[in-house]
């Protein structure tokens, strides 16, 4: 009876160990194929996200180390939109482009760098604001960097270069083939005094 018993056991017990061999084994499979099940989503969907890679842009806003950038594989090579860049200035700056247009397929990221230059006597801080014609194509216009996002000080006299990286959602209306981006830079906040200087003869500080 008791022989009969263990045997019984031990049959259960290969059956169960069987049972769980085979559940294993299944969920190995399921995690095995979720990669190239998850790849096949991202095409059907559009999303693809396995498939970005980096891209550098020379210079962060400030002027520092270079800032890595998502690349947009979702590009539409069938058309392209020019797109123009203008700038405005409050004050006493040299402001510009360092190139007035590009042209570009939506979903691509393309980098335009801006100049200034402080031409007054005394520090100033300054911010940018964008604004965009067709005014339609702003919600389209992804700015990945921006110095638009920060606002500045610049020393008298003083030269910077800064970038915009942006790209042109493909979803936007076939009927825009002209994008103008157009920046407005002016004075924040009070006037900035500029800083001391040495009066000649006693070494006493002036303003």
């Amino acid at each position: 009876m008791a022989l009969k018993f263990a045997q019984r056991l031990r049959r259960e017990n290969l059956q169960m160990v069987g049972k769980l061999t085979v559940v294993v084994a299944g969920m190995f499979a399921f995690g095995y194929a979720l990669v190239p099940l998850y790849r096949a989503i991202c095409e059907v969907t559009g999303i693809n996200v396995l498939a970005r890679s980096e891209l550098e842009v020379p210079g962060g806003a400030k002027g520092g180390a270079a800032v890595k950038l998502p690349a947009n594989t979702q590009v539409d090579l069938s058309r392209t939109i020019t797109v123009e860049f203008d700038a405005n200035a409050h004050g006493l700056w040299d402001f510009a482009p360092a190139q007035r247009s590009m042209q570009v397929h939506p979903g691509e990221l393309h980098t335009v760098m801006y100049e200034f230059q402080n031409v007054q006597n005394r520090r100033m801080a300054a911010q940018a604001v964008p604004s965009y014609a067709p005014q339609q194509a702003a919600p389209y216009f992804n700015k990945l960097e921006c110095f638009c996002f920060n606002q500045y000080t610049l020393e008298a006299g003083e030269k910077k270069q800064w970038p915009v990286a942006f790209v042109i959602d493909p979803r936007i209306s076939r009927d825009v083939k002209t994008i103008t981006l157009s920046y407005t830079f002016f004075e924040v906040g009070g006037r900035t005094p500029p800083a001391p200087t040495a009066a000649a003869g006693n070494g006493e500080p002036r303003s």
